[in-house]
């Protein structure tokens, strides 16, 4: 079920407890600082808790993974330091179950099918190659798609990862003729008003580091979208 517990200073929180938080990032926002110098989303999420809480000193956050700066859905921090290597390992062993949705303008070969694709990165270009066969430098990528709904002109795909590459499901998706809308990097004929591409991370299951009981998030993608506004499943 969708739920936002919060929904203040432009960050959506979808979940707290006292070792994890849970937002849904908008797109455009990174997770991470980068060379741009914008400010990024774990910046925010501390003013938000330092607000909160009315923290006076330092707030600890550790970033245990990230999306691309064009995409929206949903992101994990650890609040404290107990939590972030033991997420940091749920993530590594692929204990987590990561679902996307994905907006396409061509339909794809099939209904729903697993595409396995061995990906190769180009740091220049910051873009990463799909190859059918294993080339040298190469990492294996697997994902599972299918058609949720059939829009005016476009596709929803929901998408299901099994493996964690750099622009995976741009770079498959693309290599099997259907890149994302927005996505000009990977194919698509032209790019979105506001930068963002049509990638949302939709759900994300694990079980809670400390409490070892199941999480199950669920991330409505952008509200102002009109296509995303669209879509009701």
């Amino acid at each position: 079920m969708e739920k936002i517990i919060s929904d203040k200073n432009n960050l959506q929180v979808l979940y707290e407890d006292n070792h994890i938080i849970v937002v849904n990032k908008r797109p455009g926002d990174i997770v991470q600082g980068d060379k741009t110098g914008d400010k990024p989303l774990s910046d925010v999420v501390k003013s938000f808790l330092k607000e909160k809480y009315n923290k006076p000193g330092n707030v600890y956050l550790g970033v245990v993974h990230r999306l691309d700066r064009p995409t929206s859905g949903i992101v994990l921090f650890a609040k404290t330091s107990k939590a972030l290597p033991r997420l940091n390992k749920i993530f590594q062993k692929k204990e987590a179950q990561k679902t996307y949705w994905s907006v396409v303008k061509n339909a794809p070969p099939k209904d729903n099918d697993r595409l396995t694709h061995f990906l190769k990165r180009n740091p220049k270009q910051n873009k990463s190659y799909a190859h059918i066969k294993e080339v040298p430098n190469s990492k294996e990528a697997i994902l599972d798609y299918e058609i949720l709904k059939e829009l005016d002109n476009y596709f929803l795909l929901e998408v299901a990862l099994h493996t964690g590459r750099h622009h995976q499901i741009r770079s498959q998706l693309s290599a099997i003729g259907c890149p994302i809308k927005g996505d000009l990097k990977y194919g698509f004929d032209r790019s979105n008003k506001d930068a963002s591409i049509h990638l949302h991370a939709r759900e994300l299951k694990f079980i809670h580091p400390v409490k070892k009981e199941e999480i199950h998030i669920v991330a409505p993608p952008p509200h102002l979208d009109a296509i995303w506004k669209a879509i009701k499943v």
